[in-house]
C-alpha cells in the first residue's frame, strides 16, 4: 500500500498522506450519514405527530407506496450510485431518507417520545462502537460479507413469511437475529470502506460517489439497528 498520494494544484502541490485522506474521506461518509438521519427524524417526527397529515399517508392506499417505494428504490440507487454524478447521488440520498422519514412516521404513534429518544442513544452508541472496530481492526472482515448478506436475505424471507402466520414468537426472534446481523454489518461496510477508498483514492469524482455510497449503507444499518431495538425495547403508548 502506498504510504503517500499526491494532490495537484500547481507548483505548491503538496503531499497528503493516506490516512489523512481516509479521515477526510471517513468524515465525509459520516456527514453525508447523520444528514440523511436528520432529514428522516425530522420528516418523521413531522408526519407522526400530525394526526391530519399521518392519516393522509396511512389511511389511505398511499400506505403501500410508503412500505414498497422505499425497497425499490434502495436497490435502484444502490446499483446506480457509483455511475451518478456526486451532486444527484447526494439528492438520491437525502431523498430516499426523506421518503424513509415517512415511513418510519409510525414509531411517533406507537411508541413514547422518551422511548424513542433512549433507543436512539442505544443505537448510536452500538453503532458508533462497531464501526470503530470495522475502522481500527487489523483482522480481515471479509469473510463476514456473505454470510451476513445471506442472514438478512433470510430474516427478510421469514418476516415475509410471518405477515400470513402472524406469530408475536417469530416476528421477536427474527428482530433479534437482525440486531445481531446489523451489528456486524456495521463493522463489515466500515472496514470495506477503508478498501473501497484505497481504490478510488486518485479519482476526485470516485471518491464523492464512494462517500455517498458509504453513506447510505451505513445510513440503512444505522436505520435498521434503531427500527430492531425499538421493536424488542420500545415502550408503547
Amino acid at each position: 500500500m502506498n504510504d503517500f498520494t499526491r494532490v495537484s494544484s500547481g507548483i505548491n502541490a503538496k503531499p497528503v498522506s493516506y490516512n489523512d485522506s481516509l479521515r477526510a474521506f471517513m468524515m465525509s461518509v459520516y456527514n453525508h450519514m447523520a444528514t440523511a438521519l436528520a432529514i428522516t427524524g425530522l420528516i418523521a417526527y413531522f408526519v407522526g405527530t400530525n394526526t391530519q397529515i399521518f392519516q393522509m399517508f396511512y389511511g389511505t392506499p398511499v400506505i403501500y407506496v410508503i412500505m414498497f417505494a422505499p425497497v425499490v428504490l434502495a436497490m435502484v440507487f444502490g446499483a446506480k450510485v457509483y455511475t451518478m454524478s456526486p451532486k444527484a447521488a447526494a439528492i438520491g440520498l437525502y431523498s430516499f431518507a426523506a421518503l424513509m422519514g415517512i415511513s418510519t412516521a409510525y414509531i411517533f404513534m406507537v411508541y413514547t417520545a422518551v422511548s424513542i429518544a433512549s433507543t436512539f442513544f442505544m443505537t448510536a452508541s452500538i453503532f458508533g462502537g462497531m464501526s470503530l472496530y470495522g475502522y481500527t481492526t487489523k483482522k480481515d472482515l471479509t469473510s463476514w460479507g456473505s454470510f451476513l448478506v445471506m442472514g438478512m436475505f433470510a430474516a427478510i424471507l421469514v418476516s415475509v413469511v410471518n405477515i400470513f402466520l402472524k406469530s408475536p414468537a417469530i416476528s421477536y426472534a427474527v428482530s433479534y437475529v437482525v440486531v445481531f446481523l446489523v451489528i456486524g454489518l456495521t463493522a463489515y461496510d466500515t472496514q470495506k470502506l477503508k478498501q473501497i477508498h484505497y481504490q478510488v483514492s486518485g479519482d476526485r469524482t470516485m471518491v464523492a460517489r464512494a462517500s455517498i455510497a458509504g453513506a447510505f449503507s451505513l445510513y440503512l444499518d444505522f436505520l435498521n439497528l434503531f427500527i430492531q431495538l425499538l421493536r424488542l425495547f420500545g415502550n408503547r403508548k
